[in-house]
């Protein structure tokens, strides 16, 4: 029987240890602690912004507008970080199921621990790699790419003779981006519940039939928030971008060629130093744009996680 309306009073009233007390205080806290930066931080970029968006348009740099001036990078954050989270998210979670079901124990373990080691790598390291090495290599390819595949907008050409190309920025990032997704995806397929596993394979079900009727349908929600968490690290990247990246401006779908639009991140980068006066807030009003950005992602996937949760294999 379900208790009663004085029964559940009582438990109520049932006087909490001061250590649960003390523990309860300081995760209120923490959240709300939270909640103030981002605000501080939101109210900071506002304020420091509005010179900006009040200013008439010939005295923002480039002489157009604000939105003129962010709109170019705000293209350049989203497509290299929409085209690295295309390439990374799937290979992602082909190494979390390779390391979660089909490698021996020790190959997944070192898999795993040199998984978590890419994590750690500073981003200015991935961006000397892709300058030095990367660039060089793609150079080739993307000549071939442009006499063969020049129709389609992507590989439209000229390529570049540097390969400081849009197409090499998103392969670093691809890299950076991988073994946080396959990290968390990794660490939600071991939590899929053994039982499930079993049942599946005890029907007669193949491997592959196996993780995909109960890995895949457990870990769904996983798998949206660790692509949302790799967009975020995408979407915000500087130093490897500012590094690899051969900025000329403008907007364009052309990966291989010489222009290229820079992100709002690596302009920042760039310009802040030699800049004063009202182009400081232009930056400050395109780093605000960034803000509200991934704000807006983040917020989306935690719609789509919440939508997804009550079909997951969770429950």
């Amino acid at each position: 029987m379900f208790p009663s309306t004085a029964e559940r009073s009582r438990a109520r009233k049932v006087p909490q240890r001061p250590g649960d007390r003390i523990f309860a205080g300081a995760s209120t806290a923490a959240g709300v602690l939270i909640l103030i930066v981002l605000a501080g931080v939101a109210a900071f970029l506002l304020v420091e912004a509005w010179p900006s968006l009040t200013a008439p348009a010939q005295d923002i740099p480039g002489g157009e507008g604000v939105a003129v001036y962010v709109w170019p990078l705000l293209f350049g954050t989203l497509l290299s970080a929409m085209f690295a989270l295309l390439l990374a998210a799937p290979l992602a979670v082909a190494i979390a199921l390779f390391v979660t079901y089909y490698a021996p124990r020790r190959i997944s373990q070192a898999l795993g621990y040199l998984i978590d080691l890419l994590a750690a790598v500073p981003s200015i390291i991935y961006g000397l790699w892709g300058f030095t090495q990367l660039a060089p290599l793609t150079v080739e390819p993307t000549t071939w790419l442009s006499e063969n595949l020049g129709f389609i907008p992507f590989f439209a050409g000229p390529p570049s003779a540097t390969g400081r190309t849009m197409l090499v920025a998103i392969l670093v990032l691809a890299v950076m981006i991988l073994p946080i997704i396959t990290a968390v995806v990794r660490e939600a397929f071991r939590q899929t519940p053994r039982l499930h596993e079993e049942a599946s394979l005890a029907l007669g079900a193949t491997r592959w039939e196996m993780i995909k009727m109960a890995a895949l349908p457990f870990g769904r929600s996983s798998i949206i928030g660790a692509s949302m968490l790799g967009l975020g690290r995408a979407l915000g990247e500087t130093m490897a971008v500012a590094i690899v990246l051969s900025v000329s401006g403008g907007v364009t779908f052309n990966l291989i060629g010489t222009g290229n639009p820079s992100t709002i991140a690596a302009n920042i980068a760039l310009q802040f130093p030699e800049s004063t006066g009202i182009a400081v807030n232009t930056l400050i009003a395109s780093g605000l744009v960034l803000f509200a950005l991934t704000l807006v992602v983040n917020m989306a996937a935690r719609a789509v996680i919440e939508r997804r949760k009550e079909f997951s294999g969770a429950n």
